[in-house]
């Protein structure tokens, strides 16, 4: 039998998945042992059942562990890849503009509102096409 592993969240209902791995033993009812690669030697091997998903067989749910590019610390670097849309909300004394952010390895429904001073301090190649546009 065969699991995947969440690994992070990003956005506030878009949990992620790596693997599969397959389960190498149960250890108690609410935990399972996988059998993880070389570039995961780091991470205990034992799971609670919260922290995995059946596998189903649709690779669009899952990440490969190499796509991410996990650190030495286990974590990892989310990066934009596009802006998909632009909006500006108004506060008692100022405008705040914020930009909706799809991220690399994420599906547009994992994107996310940022600042859009930030993001463009960040990430000013992201903004060289929509100023031409505008």
């Amino acid at each position: 039998m065969k699991g995947v592993m969440r690994f992070g969240k990003k956005g506030k209902l878009s949990p992620w998945y790596i693997g599969p791995y397959r389960i190498a033993k149960r250890i108690v009812n609410v935990a399972y042992e996988l059998e993880l690669p070389q570039e995961l030697e780091a991470v205990h091997p034992v799971f609670h059942i919260s922290m995995l998903k059946k596998y189903i067989g649709d690779p669009s749910l899952i990440l490969p562990i190499d796509s991410i590019k996990i650190k030495d610390n286990l974590s990892y670097e989310e990066v934009p890849v596009q802006i998909l849309d632009r909006q500006v909300r108004r506060l008692r004394t100022k405008n705040v503009a914020s930009v909706k952010v799809l991220w690399r390895n994420q599906f547009v429904d994992g994107a996310t509102w940022e600042a859009e001073e930030v993001m463009k301090k960040r990430y000013p190649h992201l903004f060289e096409s929509r100023e031409n546009v505008d």
